[in-house]
């Protein structure tokens, strides 16, 4: 709907049972481009905002119930403000396994890098340790 622009229009209807009003809500609601539908019981007015054509809402109610177009304004759209920049993030990942190509295919990695029999881990100080 790139021809239309974002409107507010105010339709009066002849509403009297509950089975209508369902009926015209289901309608309306139907066209695209339609943002949001208010109706107010006492009067019979409803306020459609959207993109949608209203003569064509206003036919399609027709064969529902009593329907006129009051009034059709141009709304113009809320002004986004620009949100300031952030700093990009740091993310860092702990470390998790120690078979770094093979992590995905545990099994792989367990079968071929488990440390032979005629090894073993010698610890000479707190902080060292050597593989003899």
């Amino acid at each position: 709907m790139s021809g239309f622009k974002l409107q507010k229009s105010v339709l009066q209807l002849s509403v009297h049972e509950e089975r209508i009003r369902k009926k015209v809500w289901a309608t309306v609601s139907k066209f695209s481009g339609v943002t949001s539908i208010t109706m107010d019981d006492k009067t019979g007015k409803m306020t459609v905002v959207g993109e949608a054509d209203v003569p064509v809402i206003v036919k399609k109610l027709r064969k529902i119930c009593n329907a006129e177009i009051v009034t059709v304004e141009v709304v113009k759209p809320p002004e986004k403000k620009p949100e300031p920049e952030k700093p990009a993030e740091i993310v860092a990942f702990p470390v998790t396994h120690f078979s770094y190509p093979y992590q995905y295919h545990s099994s792989y990695a367990n079968s071929y890098y488990q440390p032979c029999d005629n090894y073993r881990v010698v610890v000479e100080e707190s902080n060292t340790c050597v593989i003899m």
